[in-house]
């Protein structure tokens, strides 16, 4: 059959991540570092609201919209914290995750041949979602000694008269960089003198730690793309309940923007998927109650002691990072090993048992870098420090040594 598969998905590999779950699964004794998921349960309350409406027989369709309850609820939330308002009849759209609301997105937005610019390193699956879309990735390299943030001059050079769309990613996965209101306004012009639609992916806008990097406070520092003077109509917003409410496996997010966009989005999810499950809208319609502000306050205070934690030890065993301001990633460079990234994860795994992810699967500049989660306990995180020094000795008393030191 292989003769019948489209070339476009033949030509495609696969995540490059599920590789080491699936060899870290198989492992006694294995800490993953390589997990894109918060450690958390998804709070009480929740699970009890998606308990409740089983008990109380909520097992049917919704809207295609999905439930205007959640909706109300979203615009809400929306407008508290961005000060941008989004009628819940025709401008928000629940999804089966963010990864379909981005998919409906490009799909919506897309014609064969359209080009749409991605700052990488990205998340792994914008570049081939934007294949199946029929439309040309362009890829723009951020540097870490721009701490991996998207410059306005860099996307101004990569657009040309193919240009439809650009994709935000912040913050980001898998750098944990953040962005400014300033940078993001320069970007933001840009996009508005070549007419850009912009898709912002803003599903790690509250696990945000201030400018400054010393807050807990839920989403300080965030910026809403869409808040900026004259984006709300051109934006895409995408968001949900995954990261900042453990709520994963519950496959529930949504996009926000202009109402014509947000209606050829809504004819594909129609056909493709109908709506999303009632139990996790009625489970995400909890998570945006004021009962609910209080957890995700502690989750975001526990990342960001992790997130020291993960930064100093990592510079203390020898491996350069630049601090990320979001997200739970860290980003850390093994350059000085000698090895390459995927050389790097793969004998990390083998030889000590800890899994992080190549920066390559990323995209070609992520090469030289890993990505570190600190979505895990910080006694996990100690012992993968312990773990990943003891096997930076072993390269350097093996003559694989860092770079200077013994090579």
């Amino acid at each position: 059959m292989s003769n019948k598969i489209a070339e476009r998905v033949k030509g495609l590999k696969g995540s490059g991540i599920r590789e080491f779950f699936d060899v870290a699964e198989q492992m006694e004794g294995a800490i993953s570092l390589g997990v894109g998921e918060p450690d958390f349960v998804t709070p009480w309350s929740i699970r009890e609201a998606c308990i409740f409406s089983l008990e109380k027989g909520y097992t049917s369709y919704t809207s295609n919209w999905g439930l205007l309850e959640l909706r109300e609820a979203i615009s809400e939330r929306t407008y508290r914290e961005s000060g941008v308002f989004y009628d819940p009849e025709g401008e928000i759209l629940v999804t089966t995750g963010v990864s379909e609301a981005f998919d409906l997105a490009l799909r919506a937005v897309v014609n064969p041949g359209d080009e749409v610019v991605l700052h990488e390193p990205s998340y792994v699956s914008y570049k081939p979602c934007t294949v199946f879309a029929g439309g040309t990735p362009v890829c723009v390299e951020t540097r870490v000694e721009d701490e991996f943030k998207l410059r306005a001059e860099q996307l101004a050079e990569r657009v040309t008269e193919k240009t439809k769309a650009v994709v935000l990613n912040y913050p980001n996965n898998p750098t944990g960089a953040a962005l400014s209101r300033k940078e993001l306004e320069e970007i933001a012009e840009v996009a508005e003198e070549r007419d850009l639609v912009v898709i912002s992916d803003e599903i790690y806008g509250s696990l945000t730690y201030g400018d400054n990097g010393d807050s807990g406070e839920r989403g300080r520092g965030h910026t809403c793309f869409s808040s900026l003077n004259g984006m709300r109509e051109r934006t895409v917003l995408l968001n949900g309940f995954s990261k900042a409410y453990a709520m994963t496996g519950w496959r529930i997010g949504y996009a926000a923007g202009n109402r014509e966009l947000l209606e050829a989005m809504m004819k594909i999810h129609q056909y493709v998927m109908l709506c999303a499950p009632i139990t996790a809208q009625k489970a995400a319609l909890e998570a945006l109650s004021p009962r609910c502000d209080c957890e995700t306050e502690k989750m975001v205070e526990e990342y960001n002691r992790r997130r020291r934690l993960m930064l100093a030890g990592l510079r203390e065993v020898g491996l350069e990072c630049f601090e990320p301001k979001g997200a739970f990633y860290t980003f850390p460079s093994v350059e000085s090993t000698g090895l390459s990234s995927e050389e790097f994860a793969k004998r990390l795994l083998l030889e000590e048992k800890v899994v992080v992810i190549p920066g390559s699967v990323f995209g070609a500049c992520g090469e030289g870098f890993v990505r570190c989660s600190y979505a895990v306990s910080q006694y996990e995180i100690k012992e993968a420090l312990e773990r990943i020094g003891r096997f930076l000795e072993g390269l350097e008393g093996g003559g694989r040594g860092l770079r200077g030191e013994g090579v």
